[in-house]
């Protein structure tokens, strides 16, 4: 039987009281976390602790220090932050790999996936009581049927938690699913042929024609080309200078520069298309350098929907129901890759940060190069086989 009178030092105060302290396995010195009546309460904590010593010895644990205990003790009986409010600090505190703030259209999209699939189940559920079978089980709840609205749920839940870590709410995240976090597949696009982009461009209202020409041709982004004014046409090298955007958080439009660094760009206009630009220049463009090329009717931004009504009509002219807005710029990037363009040349004329993406054109055009050959072997049954 350990004999606390045979480890440690106990001492008495001034004050009458007795404090006790010992050398731990770390070869530190460890007081008491308190003072005591009496001594032999004092040995009983020094008997105590050579106890918590012998045993982590015995069964090969770590030791905790008095101290630790004690954080460790204040840490369970403070009050936990809930999985709301923390999710809210966390859209509001976020920082950009530059150190600014998120933009007012990623927060507005992060607040909206927040609210639909995570505060539901997770919303006043305190952070460190969330555990990997509630993920589970909230996960498999999600609707499958819609996997990219799940995965950025996931992405979402799995940052959200990965901060809680940082802020030393939780030791470790519960999020860890196989295969969760992966980009959810893409629905196939056929991209539009040149014959059908003519048939919507001359079926959309002829101040917004050029819009759909650049779009499809140039594969700029809605927002770059709501921003676009008078000034960012280069007349000299028939180019458009990207340097803004447009997005439009509740509250109005808000301008700012592209997606990303790479999004700054010169954009060559093709051939074809330069002289419906300059037609429009001189139609539909006030004068003054700042003039917006495409404005909506009170002379502002015109909203994505406002585009949007327009082009249901144009894609419906042209027998594509099937076509987003956002498919005119894949249009455009497959389009360039299969007249050869290659993967960086691709990437600079997205305003792509990573190659991934223009890759993807490629693949799309190597599948339009399949179909060409496919196409050629039919001539065999037309004309017969070939003579050798």
């Amino acid at each position: 039987m350990v004999d606390g009178r045979d480890f440690g030092t106990i001492r008495r105060l001034p004050s009458g009281r007795y404090q006790a302290s010992f050398i731990g396995p770390d070869l530190a010195r460890h007081n008491a976390p308190v003072t005591f009546e009496s001594k032999d309460l004092a040995v009983v904590w020094l008997y105590n602790e050579k106890k918590r010593i012998d045993q982590a010895t015995v069964d090969d644990e770590r030791w905790s220090s008095p101290g630790e205990r004690a954080e460790e003790a204040r840490l369970a009986a403070a009050p936990k932050e809930l999985f709301g409010d923390h999710a809210a600090r966390w859209i509001d505190e976020r920082r950009n790999s530059k150190g600014e703030p998120l933009r007012a259209l990623t927060q507005k999209d992060y607040r909206q996936v927040l609210g639909t699939y995570l505060m539901p189940t997770f919303g006043t559920k305190p952070v460190d009581r969330i555990t990997r079978p509630d993920v589970r089980a909230w996960h498999a709840s999600l609707n499958k049927a819609t996997p990219r609205a799940r995965t950025k749920a996931y992405a979402l839940l799995r940052a959200i938690m990965n901060s809680a870590v940082d802020d030393e709410l939780i030791a470790a995240s519960p999020v860890h699913i196989r295969g969760a976090g992966a980009a959810a597949v893409r629905r196939p696009v056929e991209p539009a042929t040149p014959t059908e982009i003519q048939v919507m461009a001359d079926n959309m209202p002829p101040r917004l024609s050029a819009a759909l020409m650049i779009a499809a041709w140039c594969a700029l982004r809605y927002g770059e080309i709501a921003e676009l004014r008078r000034k960012d046409i280069d007349v000299a090298n028939h180019q458009i200078k990207v340097r803004r955007a447009v997005t439009f958080p509740p509250g109005g439009a808000v301008v700012g520069p592209p997606k990303s660094d790479a999004g700054v760009r010169d954009v060559s206009i093709p051939p074809h298309v330069w002289p419906i630009i300059e037609q429009h220049l001189e139609t539909h463009v006030r004068p003054g350098p700042n003039s917006l090329l495409f404005p909506g009717e009170a002379r502002g931004h015109m909203w994505h929907s406002v585009m949007g009504s327009h082009f249901t009509k144009a894609r419906a002219a042209a027998g594509r129901d099937d076509l987003r807005w956002h498919d005119l710029r894949h249009t455009g990037a497959t389009l360039a890759a299969q007249v050869g363009a290659t993967t960086a040349e691709l990437q600079a004329r997205l305003g792509h940060s990573t190659s991934v993406a223009a890759q993807l054109y490629q693949h799309a055009a190597k599948d339009r190069d399949r179909e060409i050959a496919d196409r050629l072997s039919r001539l065999l049954g037309q004309e017969g086989s070939p003579q050798r």
